[in-house]
């Protein structure tokens, strides 16, 4: 059982695994218990003084509140798009408050940035991949570094056109729909940051679509959500997100319609 000490002090409590916390005295069958913890990362065998959390525990669950609350409102580094090899562009939101209070203008670039995409991309590829930070900013380093190579080696390895990757700061789902109309791919995803949750603060969705646009309805995204090093790993995920968008391009459709 994790206990608050002296060096404790200088560690980011919600750095150590939930399991640590997972200890539960008045247990009947502690195999059980173990086999639980072993199996899930969610919070159970708290235990309880009389009718309320212990103190630790509690400490736990508002220190996760408050990184989940941090992770929204958190930017990007300035240097993200040079640290992911990648150029940077910005919607129309001009800060994150906007984009958070106006998700509209978050779908959306000015005419100047439309006219970066179309000049620094491949236009026309099988399939186009940017990353957006969304409503986690933290989750872009936490997972693209390992998923956007894993994804374009597997491409390339079965003769799939990429295009060229970029970051876009402000971002949401749906900038994929002005991205697929600039560049024209028949396939357009975007791995962008998901609204973080107790579990994780680093986590990571991907929106695919096939043939996106603005007249596209939301029920043509295929969604890979839950991407984090406690829920589906990069690379996993990578792997499944070339599996959908293989077989986007053979069927030539996605949403409900698309056949796994």
């Amino acid at each position: 059982m994790y206990s608050l000490n002296k060096n404790s002090l200088e560690t980011n409590i919600t750095d150590i695994p939930m399991q640590e916390f997972c200890q539960c005295e008045t247990a009947s069958d502690y195999g059980m218990l173990e086999e639980l913890k072993e199996s899930t990362p969610a919070r159970i065998g708290s235990g309880h003084c009389g009718a309320r959390y212990k103190t630790l525990w509690s400490i736990r669950f508002q220190a996760d509140q408050y990184a989940a609350a941090d992770a929204v409102l958190k930017e990007c580094p300035n240097d993200v798009a040079q640290r992911l090899g990648m150029f940077e562009i910005q919607t129309r939101c001009r800060d994150k408050y906007e984009m958070l209070t106006r998700p509209d203008l978050g779908r959306l670039f000015d005419e100047n940035t439309q006219k970066i995409i179309s000049e620094k991309c491949v236009h026309n590829p099988d399939v186009q991949i940017f990353v957006g930070d969304g409503l986690c900013s933290p989750s872009v380093m936490a997972n693209v570094p390992d998923m956007l190579p894993t994804i374009k080696a597997a491409l390339e390895f079965d003769g799939i056109k990429m295009g060229t990757p970029f970051f876009v700061r402000y971002c949401r789902v749906n900038t994929v729909r002005t991205v697929a109309e600039i560049l024209k791919p028949k396939v357009t995803a975007v791995l962008i940051g998901e609204r973080p949750g107790m579990l994780t603060a680093k986590s990571m969705s991907a929106y695919i679509a096939y043939n996106a646009g603005y007249n596209m309805s939301e029920s043509d995204y295929n969604v890979v959500s839950n991407i984090s090093s406690d829920g589906m790993s990069p690379v996993e995920a990578a792997a499944y997100i070339v599996d959908i968008i293989k077989a986007m391009l053979e069927q030539k459709v996605s949403g409900y319609g698309l056949k796994l």
